[in-house]
């Protein structure tokens, strides 16, 4: 018996504004808010709004269908600001009670590199919003871009998580498959439950690639893939970015087509069935321990740190904003806090990306720079005033 687990990152950042030299001192609004508002209702229109109704149409229509999300606490926040039809298409979908939610950095930040007491605050905020939006408690947990090692694991089970996402990459498996449970090296209960990144990645990317030698994919096809896991396997996790439907796969490709055929064409095999990830942990044991000493992520080849710590912009622009973490807490300022936080998000440090930059590729998706540099010096502007603001006052 196989068991397919879909999990699904939704996540749209605040993007800062281009701010200039000149607003250092004269004004704290930081934020694109047009932008951000014109970005969420596109994606809400393209992607959120339909695939949410084809789900819920399968939710309703077969108990056997079970689906789970993380959803960054900005993008939360986005949604009731801008978009409270999607936040309350989502609720919906939860209240199916086929639906599990998982726990992350409120921020979408990468925290843990830098501060655990602010990774674990942004942990607790993210918990407590869950709750308060979807009465839900999570118990499994997944860290931004699924960034992990194995002292995140220990980390994790510490604060009582039960299992943890992570990339299946070729590099740490070998010749292991990721369609089992592992133990992390430094845990006694925590599972990890690693991504089919090879199925994930035929629907995530190669679903419109009219070159991909498998073009078109069609859902008897997938499904025959996944099969082909029975008795070599006890769970499929098919891990990617909700934006994949509709989004980065056009509603021109036949991806919602593909969405709404897959569900039947996956349970046609008698010994299919879907589980999410809470299920999975209590369902089945670790096959081995597994040593993830290396920080691993889900972003491109190298399965590392490089998308948002591979140049030297990216590395002082990070260390520089956690420099101020402790100035900032003792000021109690919520709204300075609040920008401090935002700041942290991941993208902000992924769109100073250089790698391949002058071919244009996926870095610059949703990006509002032109180019890594123009984020750069937005970013460190943003900083400079954050400076000016918490600079202790001059005596008179």
């Amino acid at each position: 018996m196989v068991s397919v687990c879909f999990y699904f990152q939704v996540h749209q950042p605040y993007r800062i504004r281009n701010y200039s030299v000149f607003d250092i001192g004269n004004n704290n609004q930081y934020w694109f808010n047009d932008k951000n508002k014109q970005i969420m209702e596109k994606v809400a229109k393209k992607c959120y709004i339909p695939t949410n109704k084809v789900f819920l149409n399968h939710l309703r229509n077969n108990p056997e269908f079970k689906i789970s999300y993380s959803f960054s606490g900005v993008v939360l926040d986005q949604f009731e600001e801008y978009a409270p039809d999607v936040l309350r298409s989502f609720q919906d979908l939860v209240d199916t009670g086929q639906v599990e939610v998982l726990d992350e950095t409120y921020y979408h930040s990468l925290a843990y590199l830098y501060s655990k007491d602010e990774f674990k605050a942004q942990v607790k905020l993210h918990n407590k919003k869950v709750k308060d939006l979807f009465g839900y408690s999570p118990s499994v947990f997944r860290n931004t871009e699924l960034v992990y090692n194995n002292e995140l694991a220990k980390f994790v089970e510490d604060m009582g998580y039960k299992g943890i996402l992570a990339e299946g990459a070729d590099h740490i498996l070998g010749w292991r498959s990721p369609n089992f449970l592992y133990r992390p090296v430094t845990c006694n209960n925590i599972k990890l439950l690693l991504k089919n990144y090879k199925l994930s990645d035929d629907i995530a990317f190669r679903f419109s690639n009219k070159g991909w030698n498998e073009h078109p994919l069609t859902a008897p096809k997938f499904a025959k893939w996944v099969n082909q896991t029975n008795g070599n396997g006890n769970v499929v996790n098919l891990f990617m970015d909700y934006e994949t439907f509709g989004e980065h796969q056009w509603e021109d490709t036949g991806i919602f087509k593909f969405l709404e055929a897959m569900p039947h064409e996956l349970l046609k095999h008698p010994d299919n069935k879907f589980i999410t990830p809470s299920e999975a942990v209590k369902s089945f044991e670790p096959v081995s321990d597994l040593d993830i000493h290396n920080i691993i992520s889900w972003a491109d080849i190298e399965r590392d740190l490089s998308a948002w710590l591979g140049n030297s912009m990216q590395q002082s622009a990070a260390t520089k904003i956690y420099q101020i973490e402790k100035r900032v807490k003792e000021l109690n300022d919520p709204k300075l806090l609040e920008d401090w936080r935002k700041l942290q998000t991941s993208d902000h440090f992924y769109y100073m990306c250089t790698k391949w930059f002058a071919d244009g590729d996926v870095h610059r998706y949703f990006n509002p720079y032109e180019s890594p540099y123009d984020g750069f010096i937005a970013f460190m502007n943003i900083l400079n005033d954050m400076h000016k603001r918490i600079a202790p006052p001059i005596p008179a």
